[in-house]
């Protein structure tokens, strides 16, 4: 049996689960964000490194390499300055702010932060995420 497809409008119960899966993610954990992540078909990420990488295999394979930068323990939170779920697509702009263990330093990150959905058979999977640290105040 198929599970069907949720309704656009759990994007904002979505986006709670999103927050758990960015927190669990800094703290090095990253089988939530793999379970939100496209398999398939277009993706694209924007890491705050720089760069870009391509395709949904290539995105998930990121995810799950950049995941084990981070120490156990980080904390992150997320502020969404707008969100929208309009049919099959959606989104959220925001800042992500962080404490994080790199490489054994602790950093404070704030990111200004893109990501944009599709809803699929099992739910929202993310299909693009642009995060940069030129992330000052609202003006």
């Amino acid at each position: 049996m198929a599970i069907p497809k949720r309704k656009p409008d759990d994007f904002t119960t979505f986006l709670q689960q999103r927050e758990a899966a960015a927190a669990a993610y800094v703290a090095g954990d990253g089988a939530p964000v793999a379970r939100i992540a496209a398999r398939h078909g277009d993706a694209t990420f924007f890491p705050p490194t720089g760069g870009s990488v391509e395709g949904a295999a290539a995105v998930a394979a990121r995810y799950a390499k950049d995941v084990h930068a981070f120490a156990p323990g980080g904390t992150s939170r997320l502020d969404v300055l707008q969100s929208q779920a309009a049919g099959d697509l959606a989104f959220w702009t925001g800042f992500q702010t962080a404490h994080v263990t790199i490489n054994g330093k602790p950093i404070d990150m704030k990111l200004r932060i893109t990501e944009i959905f599709r809803l699929e058979d099992d739910g929202w999977k993310m299909i693009h995420r642009h995060a940069d640290t030129s992330a000052g105040e609202k003006s």
